[in-house]
């Protein structure tokens, strides 16, 4: 920074002070006996300074002042200071020349850099001007010797220099043990702290040391040390000696705790870089040691290990190039460098992948059916789905020496299974999977995708990032250690994504027969084959995945199970299990048919049987408590005991759908959901109005647009279904979809929103046997709508009797089981006016 933007350069005094500068002292010293030989003997301007005038010398009583930034210097002190203000170069050429006095004052605001009289404190220092030298910049350099201390009384002028009317402040000046213990620690500290900082020389150490005046010992301590402004100036205001000591005692103690925990942080550091140096000969010498005995050094074990390693690993031309590569970067470099742990743990993972351990499939076709028959009830699709996937890998098994290799690149043999089982919640699509794995003997993984954003988890990161690991599949695959197992990817449709990635794009690439032969990690950067794997997926709805993931997969719809289903299921597999966990055996306990169909009709209401198990397990430790707590032993489960046992029945869907529908306006539809198919009644009422129309159940806009489609059609058609054409003018219409809270919408609710309008018009209520389900025209055409088969368990599950559905429908029917075929009268429609006159 220039020099003139500076009353005092702060950081040069510092460097003087502290280190001395010799050079300085003696040009100093030079200039002085060049300015004295240019003098004349009498002249005026030589008034070269006497002994006794610094022994006791009188202040005047106007001084010039010179404003300090930064800065408070002391009396009894030296101190060197520069010069750069127009003003103050004035008035310390016009003090040289005159009588060498000027007051020091300290500026309050160090950052103002020409400070007025009303910015200076009041007290201050007189000093004498010993020598000063004139920089080829235009600045002075001087040294002055603090004399006494002064308050000013009033300013006298501001320019061309301050000037003011000052009185000396002699400090008050105490004997006694206090002030010579307090001056003996202010000595200790200070040569303790010089100790811990070498620019401080020793020299000046020993002279004050050596100084047996309080005062002057606080002066010339305070002097050296690093002080804030206000608390260098409180310490110069002070008259007592004690308050001084007191007050320096303080700045001394804290300025040596700084001090010593700055050398134990130096220390510290100092003994870390030495212990790393030290292991880093030593391990240099053990090699050498190692070497003369014909030893192998750690490192070099390593590297022949990762050698033997990749050898029997059967990589790929791709990976083993690149192992190669990274194993010798790892030979050349040092282990205590930090590349050295990323380069190790990435070959771990090389050799470490099942690039060619394969399990043998069983082909045994019987053996398998056996398997899947044994761990599942029904789900035949599923079963038949693998016993062709068996049969085909057989049959190419056998006849492999009959088939040409195919050279053809873009229509390459794909040999995995990529399938997606769809189904409500507990119809058994993860442990299908484990059967499946079972059957075939192959080992089964299971990755759950519920809740995953990040992409890097199915791909993995980067090996630039600290702490990089390969994605989920091939973390997968080195865990189970086989490169064709059964992989189970669950919850496909609960994939999230946000900033970090899409997960489902980067599924494409692992489910994509085409492409997954050459899947690449961004961890390994190499080509990894997954071609091999059965990648099984699962999900309770395909809405939430995107159409280029679904397009690669071969979708399998598990439906939810009958009444007859679920007793057998529980027989054969839930009951047994939950005696097994209660600690019962089998003759100790036992369920029959009717109370299992008790515990399905009043106690769940679900596609699945988890909730069905669940109330077994109830069964079984209720059962458990009582044969402990009363020694009541209970062997067989009637339905006497079930409601004893359980408790009041949770539903009874029939007597509701009775209550509901026995007044007019009240229409009973079907609804599919993902957790399976349910019944949705649909309420409508009239009141005194002018033609106002309101939907509420939280629906959604196609389910709105339904309603207003049904009673745009009724409107048009009153006269043929017997109702008043002006009565709409007259009253206000309000349809309902109950369980408010639940999202509800799609266009299969029409029929029923129509038949429900038509008995409220019409004053007849609705059969509470019949349910419906279809979309409708404007024109009242019935149109074909999804999920036929969850919705006709649905009903078969609640008790309706004849379902009203569109015609186009009916092959689905198909699908269904033959006791809901034969509980149930099907009628398959064309037109909204077919239902109104059989429904009601």
């Amino acid at each position: 920074m220039p020099a003139e933007k500076w009353e005092i350069d702060i950081q040069e005094i510092m460097q003087w002070m502290i280190r001395g500068e010799q050079e300085f002292a003696q040009m100093l010293m030079d200039f002085d006996l060049e300015e004295n030989e240019k003098q004349e003997p009498g002249s005026k301007n030589a008034k070269p300074l006497d002994e006794n005038t610094l022994k006791d010398p009188e202040i005047p009583g106007i001084l010039p002042i010179l404003p300090l930034r930064g800065l408070v210097v002391y009396p009894q002190t030296a101190v060197p200071l520069t010069i750069g203000q127009p003003r103050s170069i004035k008035l310390v050429d016009e003090a040289a020349s005159s009588n060498k006095w000027v007051g020091l004052v300290t500026s309050r605001k160090s950052d103002i850099e020409r400070p007025n009289s009303s910015d200076l404190y009041q007290y201050g220092t007189a000093a004498l001007v010993h020598r000063l030298f004139r920089a080829p910049d235009g600045t002075i350099r001087l040294l002055v010797q603090g004399v006494s201390r002064f308050k000013i009384k009033k300013f006298l002028s501001e320019e061309p220099y301050i000037t003011a009317e000052v009185f000396p402040q002699s400090e008050k000046i105490e004997t006694g043990l206090e002030i010579e213990a307090l001056t003996r620690n202010v000595r200790d500290q200070f040569i303790h702290i010089a100790e811990l900082l070498p620019s401080i020389p020793r020299e000046l150490v020993a002279t004050i040391n050596n100084l047996s005046d309080p005062l002057q010992t606080v002066y010339n301590i305070a002097n050296l040390q690093k002080i804030d402004i206000e608390t260098a100036q409180n310490l110069l205001e002070l008259d007592s000696v004690i308050d001084k000591l007191h007050l320096l005692v303080g700045l001394l103690t804290k300025e040596t705790e700084v001090l010593d925990l700055g050398k134990k942080i130096q220390n510290d550091a100092r003994e870390e870089i030495d212990k790393v140096q030290r292991e880093y000969f030593l391990r240099e010498q053990l090699k050498a040691i190692q070497k003369e005995l014909g030893n192998e050094d750690t490192h070099t074990a390593e590297i022949n290990e990762f050698r033997d390693r990749i050898k029997i690993s059967g990589m790929p031309p791709e990976p083993l190039k690149q192992a190669e590569s990274e194993l010798e970067r790892l030979e050349r470099l040092p282990t205590a460098a930090a590349e050295y742990g990323v380069i190790r743990t990435y070959l771990d993972w090389l050799v470490s992948l099942p690039w060619k351990t394969t399990n043998d499939d069983n082909l045994d076709i019987k053996h398998a059916d056996e398997v899947l028959e044994h761990d599942h009830y029904g789900l035949d699709e599923v079963k038949d789905r693998i016993i062709e996937f068996l049969a085909v890998r057989k049959l190419k098994l056998e006849r492999s020496g009959d088939i040409k290799d195919d050279t053809d690149e873009i229509r390459k043999i794909r040999e995995g299974v990529i399938l997606c089982f769809v189904g409500p919640p507990g119809v058994g699509k993860t442990s299908l999977g484990q059967s499946i794995a079972r059957a075939l003997d192959r080992k089964f993984i299971r990755a759950s995708l519920g809740g995953i954003r990040d992409e890097a988890e199915i791909r993995g990161h980067r090996r630039t990032y600290i702490g990089a690991m390969p994605g989920r599949i091939l973390q997968s695959l080195r865990r189970v250690e086989s490169n064709n197992p059964v992989f189970m990817l669950d919850e496909i449709d609960k994939l999230g994504n946000d900033f970090r990635g899409d997960p489902s794009s980067a599924l494409l690439e692992v489910l994509d027969p085409e492409q997954n032969s050459e899947f690449r990690d961004n961890y390994l950067e190499v080509a990894y084959d997954l071609s091999q794997i059965m990648f099984i997926t699962t999900a309770n709805q395909l809405d939430s995945i995107p159409s280029p993931l679904l397009d690669r997969m071969e979708v399998i719809r598990l439906s939810g199970y009958t009444e007859n289903e679920k007793v057998k299921i529980a027989q054969g597999y839930l009951v047994p299990r939950q005696l097994k966990e209660n600690g019962l055996r089998e003759k100790e306990l036992k369920l029959k048919d009717d109370s299992l169909l008790e515990i399905i009709r009043s106690y769940t209401r679900e596609s699945g049987v988890r909730n069905l198990e669940r109330n077994i397990g109830s069964i079984c430790r209720k059962v458990v408590t009582l044969r402990e707590k009363s020694n009541k032993k209970i062997r067989v489960i009637s339905n006497k005991y079930v409601r004893e046992l359980l408790g009041r029945p949770k539903f009874a869907p029939f007597e509701e759908i009775i209550k509901r529908t026995s007044v007019p306006g009240v229409a009973t539809g079907l609804a599919w959901t993902p957790v399976g198919g349910q019944i949705l009644f649909i309420e409508a009422t009239s009141m005194p109005g002018n033609k106002d129309y309101k939907i509420t159940g939280s629906i959604g806009d196609v389910m709105k647009e339904s309603a207003e489609a049904a009673l745009s059609y009724l409107r048009s058609h009153a006269e043929e279904f017997g109702i008043p054409k002006n009565i709409f003018k007259d009253i206000d219409i309000h349809v309902h979809i109950p369980s408010g809270a639940q999202p509800k919408d799609g266009p299969s609710a029409g029929i029923t929103i129509v038949s429900s309008l038509a008995s409220l018009l019409t004053g007849k209520p609705i059969h509470p046997e019949i349910g419906m389900t279809g979309e409708i025209s404007l024109r009242g055409n019935i149109l074909p709508v999804g999920g036929i088969k969850e919705k006709m368990l649905a009903a078969h599950r609640v008790g309706l009797k004849r379902i009203f559905l569109p015609k186009e429908n009916l092959k689905d029917l198909d699908d269904l089981p033959d006791e809901i075929r034969k509980d149930i009268e099907f009628i398959g429609v064309d037109n909204i006016g077919e239902v109104i006159k059989q429904a009601m």
